[in-house]
Protein backbone atom coordinates (compact mmCIF):
# COMPACT_ATOMS: atom_id res chain seq x y z
CA UNK A 1 0.00 0.00 0.00
CA UNK A 2 1.37 3.36 -0.92
CA UNK A 3 1.21 6.24 1.51
CA UNK A 4 0.05 8.44 -1.36
CA UNK A 5 -3.07 6.24 -1.70
CA UNK A 6 -3.66 6.53 2.03
CA UNK A 7 -3.47 10.32 1.94
CA UNK A 8 -5.78 10.67 -1.04
CA UNK A 9 -8.37 8.42 0.58
CA UNK A 10 -8.36 5.76 -2.13
CA UNK A 11 -8.22 3.07 0.52
CA UNK A 12 -11.58 4.01 2.01
CA UNK A 13 -12.14 1.99 5.19
CA UNK A 14 -8.46 1.00 5.25
CA UNK A 15 -7.51 4.63 5.91
CA UNK A 16 -8.31 4.32 9.62
CA UNK A 17 -6.00 1.31 9.90
CA UNK A 18 -2.97 3.62 9.71
CA UNK A 19 -2.01 5.72 12.73
CA UNK A 20 0.38 8.63 13.12
CA UNK A 21 3.14 8.47 15.71
CA UNK A 22 1.02 10.38 18.24
CA UNK A 23 -2.04 8.21 17.62
CA UNK A 24 0.00 5.00 17.88
CA UNK A 25 1.61 6.15 21.14
CA UNK A 26 -1.83 6.93 22.57
CA UNK A 27 -3.17 3.57 21.33
CA UNK A 28 -0.37 1.72 23.17
CA UNK A 29 -0.45 4.06 26.18
CA UNK A 30 3.22 5.03 25.95
CA UNK A 31 5.22 8.18 25.19
CA UNK A 32 5.88 9.08 21.56
CA UNK A 33 9.61 8.83 22.20
CA UNK A 34 9.10 5.27 23.48
CA UNK A 35 7.31 4.03 20.35
CA UNK A 36 9.85 5.89 18.20
CA UNK A 37 12.67 3.99 19.97
CA UNK A 38 10.78 0.69 19.63
CA UNK A 39 10.48 1.36 15.89
CA UNK A 40 14.20 2.08 15.66
CA UNK A 41 14.92 -1.19 17.48
CA UNK A 42 12.54 -3.14 15.21
CA UNK A 43 10.13 -4.08 18.00
CA UNK A 44 7.20 -2.24 16.40
CA UNK A 45 6.93 -2.20 12.59
CA UNK A 46 6.63 1.27 11.10
CA UNK A 47 6.08 2.63 7.60
CA UNK A 48 8.16 5.71 6.77
CA UNK A 49 6.62 8.30 4.48
CA UNK A 50 8.75 10.04 1.83
CA UNK A 51 8.96 12.97 4.27
CA UNK A 52 10.36 10.71 7.00
CA UNK A 53 7.21 10.54 9.13
CA UNK A 54 6.24 7.26 10.73
CA UNK A 55 2.92 5.53 10.23
CA UNK A 56 1.78 2.45 12.12
CA UNK A 57 -0.68 -0.19 11.03
CA UNK A 58 -3.27 -0.87 13.75
CA UNK A 59 -2.97 -4.65 13.18
CA UNK A 60 0.82 -4.44 13.82
CA UNK A 61 0.17 -2.62 17.09
CA UNK A 62 -2.39 -5.25 18.11
CA UNK A 63 0.14 -8.00 17.36
CA UNK A 64 2.74 -6.17 19.42
CA UNK A 65 0.30 -5.97 22.34
CA UNK A 66 -0.45 -9.70 22.09
CA UNK A 67 3.28 -10.53 22.22
CA UNK A 68 3.97 -8.13 25.07
CA UNK A 69 2.42 -9.84 28.04
CA UNK A 70 -0.40 -11.81 29.63
CA UNK A 71 -3.79 -10.91 28.26
CA UNK A 72 -2.14 -8.80 25.57
CA UNK A 73 -1.28 -6.07 28.06
CA UNK A 74 1.77 -3.99 27.31
CA UNK A 75 1.96 -2.81 30.89
CA UNK A 76 3.67 -5.73 32.55
CA UNK A 77 6.81 -4.33 34.21
CA UNK A 78 6.99 -2.78 37.67
CA UNK A 79 4.81 0.32 37.88
CA UNK A 80 6.51 3.67 38.50
CA UNK A 81 4.64 6.89 39.20
CA UNK A 82 6.49 10.08 38.18
CA UNK A 83 5.18 13.21 39.92
CA UNK A 84 6.58 16.46 38.51
CA UNK A 85 4.95 19.71 37.38
CA UNK A 86 7.33 19.83 34.38
CA UNK A 87 5.68 17.89 31.52
CA UNK A 88 8.94 17.70 29.54
CA UNK A 89 10.74 16.14 32.51
CA UNK A 90 7.93 13.60 32.96
CA UNK A 91 8.18 12.70 29.26
CA UNK A 92 11.96 12.34 29.50
CA UNK A 93 11.72 10.07 32.53
CA UNK A 94 8.83 8.07 31.10
CA UNK A 95 10.64 7.34 27.85
CA UNK A 96 13.82 6.21 29.62
CA UNK A 97 11.94 3.97 32.06
CA UNK A 98 9.54 2.42 29.52
CA UNK A 99 12.39 1.39 27.24
CA UNK A 100 13.80 -0.58 30.19
CA UNK A 101 10.48 -2.39 30.69
CA UNK A 102 8.86 -0.31 33.43
CA UNK A 103 5.23 0.74 33.31
CA UNK A 104 5.02 4.48 33.91
CA UNK A 105 2.16 6.64 35.16
CA UNK A 106 2.44 10.40 35.40
CA UNK A 107 1.04 13.14 37.61
CA UNK A 108 1.59 16.89 37.26
CA UNK A 109 0.84 17.80 40.88
CA UNK A 110 0.18 16.37 44.33
CA UNK A 111 -3.58 15.91 43.86
CA UNK A 112 -3.09 13.99 40.60
CA UNK A 113 -0.37 11.93 42.29
CA UNK A 114 -2.64 10.88 45.14
CA UNK A 115 -5.39 9.97 42.65
CA UNK A 116 -3.02 7.77 40.63
CA UNK A 117 -1.75 6.08 43.80
CA UNK A 118 -5.33 5.13 44.72
CA UNK A 119 -6.23 4.01 41.19
CA UNK A 120 -3.00 2.19 40.24
CA UNK A 121 -0.76 1.55 43.28
CA UNK A 122 2.84 1.96 42.09
CA UNK A 123 5.88 -0.13 42.93
CA UNK A 124 7.97 3.07 43.09
CA UNK A 125 7.18 6.79 43.24
CA UNK A 126 9.61 9.29 41.71
CA UNK A 127 8.80 12.65 43.23
CA UNK A 128 10.05 16.16 42.42
CA UNK A 129 10.76 18.30 45.48
CA UNK A 130 9.98 21.68 43.90
CA UNK A 131 6.36 21.88 42.78
CA UNK A 132 3.84 24.72 43.12
CA UNK A 133 1.09 24.58 45.75
CA UNK A 134 2.05 21.29 47.43
CA UNK A 135 5.77 20.52 47.24
CA UNK A 136 7.33 17.06 47.14
CA UNK A 137 8.14 16.98 50.87
CA UNK A 138 4.52 17.65 51.78
CA UNK A 139 3.29 15.06 49.28
CA UNK A 140 5.72 12.53 50.76
CA UNK A 141 4.29 13.29 54.22
CA UNK A 142 0.72 12.81 52.93
CA UNK A 143 1.61 9.50 51.26
CA UNK A 144 3.12 8.24 54.53
CA UNK A 145 0.17 9.52 56.52
CA UNK A 146 -2.42 7.84 54.29
CA UNK A 147 -0.61 4.62 53.40
CA UNK A 148 2.09 4.23 56.02
CA UNK A 149 5.83 4.82 55.91
CA UNK A 150 7.42 2.34 53.52
CA UNK A 151 4.16 1.36 51.79
CA UNK A 152 5.62 2.75 48.57
CA UNK A 153 9.34 3.28 47.95
CA UNK A 154 9.95 6.92 47.05
CA UNK A 155 12.85 8.42 45.11
CA UNK A 156 13.03 12.22 45.46
CA UNK A 157 14.71 14.50 42.90
CA UNK A 158 15.38 18.20 42.49
CA UNK A 159 17.45 20.66 40.51
CA UNK A 160 17.20 23.39 43.14
CA UNK A 161 17.98 21.70 46.45
CA UNK A 162 20.42 19.06 47.60
CA UNK A 163 18.09 16.94 49.67
CA UNK A 164 19.87 13.59 50.02
CA UNK A 165 20.05 13.76 53.83
CA UNK A 166 16.57 15.21 54.14
CA UNK A 167 15.12 12.56 51.81
CA UNK A 168 16.59 9.80 53.96
CA UNK A 169 15.42 11.40 57.22
CA UNK A 170 11.88 11.74 55.82
CA UNK A 171 11.63 8.09 54.78
CA UNK A 172 12.49 8.25 51.07
CA UNK A 173 14.68 5.52 49.57
CA UNK A 174 16.90 7.88 47.60
CA UNK A 175 17.56 11.27 46.07
CA UNK A 176 18.76 12.37 42.63
CA UNK A 177 20.03 15.79 41.69
CA UNK A 178 18.77 17.19 38.36
CA UNK A 179 19.85 17.19 35.68
CA UNK A 180 20.48 13.45 35.56
CA UNK A 181 21.16 11.23 32.60
CA UNK A 182 18.96 8.25 31.68
CA UNK A 183 21.52 5.70 32.88
CA UNK A 184 21.52 7.24 36.37
CA UNK A 185 17.72 7.23 36.42
CA UNK A 186 17.58 3.57 35.34
CA UNK A 187 20.28 2.54 37.84
CA UNK A 188 18.37 4.18 40.71
CA UNK A 189 15.09 2.59 39.62
CA UNK A 190 16.64 -0.87 39.28
CA UNK A 191 18.30 -0.58 42.68
CA UNK A 192 14.90 -0.02 44.32
CA UNK A 193 12.62 -2.02 42.00
CA UNK A 194 14.38 -4.41 39.59
CA UNK A 195 12.69 -5.07 36.24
Amino acid sequence: MAYRELRTGRLGAMESDWLTLGQAAKYLGVAQSTIRKWSDLGRVPAFYTPGGHRRYRRSDLDSFLERSGPGGRLRSGPRILVVDDDAAMREYMRAALEIEGYTVSEAGNAAEGMTVIEREPPDLIMLDVMMPDVDGWELLRRIHEEHGVGAFPVLMFSGQVDGADEAESRGAQGFMRKPFDPSELIAQAKQIVPV
